[in-house]
């Protein structure tokens, strides 16, 4: 269960996000501007922050600005690269595009709680073990020899699991969002990591779009 603020000034859709993270067990608090989502910042710590960047009297980025180190996704205009790219720069976990699919918000909230859980040092899934703080990745207890962007891809999968990833998205994440160059590169890197690690099975293809670590516990 994770202490969760939401900021947005479209009061269904704030209900509508509310409603869903508290069923499946958070604790959420709404705000509908800027002012209140700084003033609510100084009197009580969240977990995570649900930042809409269109809002009235200060916008998300002023917010985010004032927030400190709450880790934050912010929710974006269709078609608003310009503001995705400032908010990565700024330093946001992820963000979504409206509309979106609340199952696919649901996972993203879980996938930046997992990234962002200091008691996380390590995790290990059928025979790999990936040591976040050494970088380290091992295979049935043997160190696997692994490029720095093969850790990161593969870091970012775990931290991401059971989300389907696009190679756009994986290009921002692992690559950074202003890499140049093709797609491709992330097929590559796949077929690598599945090779070295034995995942044929696990790193699935998502048709049309990129990749899913399945990891069933």
């Amino acid at each position: 269960m994770a202490e969760i603020l939401i900021v947005e000034d479209e009061t269904a859709i704030n209900e509508l996000l509310r409603r869903n993270l508290e069923l499946v067990g958070h604790r959420c608090r709404s705000v509908y501007d800027g002012e209140a989502a700084v003033k609510v910042l100084e009197e009580q710590a969240f977990d995570l922050m649900l930042l809409d960047i269109m809002l009235p009297g200060l916008d998300g980025f002023e917010v985010y600005r004032e927030a400190g180190e709450i880790p934050t996704i912010f929710l974006t205009a269709k078609g608003g690269l310009t503001d995705r790219v400032k908010g990565l720069r700024m330093g946001a976990d992820d963000y979504m595009v409206k509309p979106f699919e609340m199952l696919e918000l649901l996972a993203r909230v879980e996938a930046v709680l997992r990234r962002t859980h200091k008691g996380g040092k390590d995790f290990t899934f059928y025979g790999v073990r990936i040591d976040f703080e050494s970088r380290v990745i091992e295979k049935d207890g043997q160190a696997v020899d692994c490029t720095p962007r093969e850790y990161e891809l593969l870091e970012t999968l775990v931290k991401n699991r059971n989300i389907a990833l696009s190679r756009e998205r994986l290009l921002e994440l692992v690559w950074g969002y202003d890499y140049e160059g093709d797609t491709r590169t992330v097929d590559v890197h796949i077929q690598k990591l599945r090779k070295k690690l034995g995942l044929e099975e696990r790193i699935k293809t998502v048709y049309k779009l990129g990749y899913r670590l399945e990891i069933i516990k």
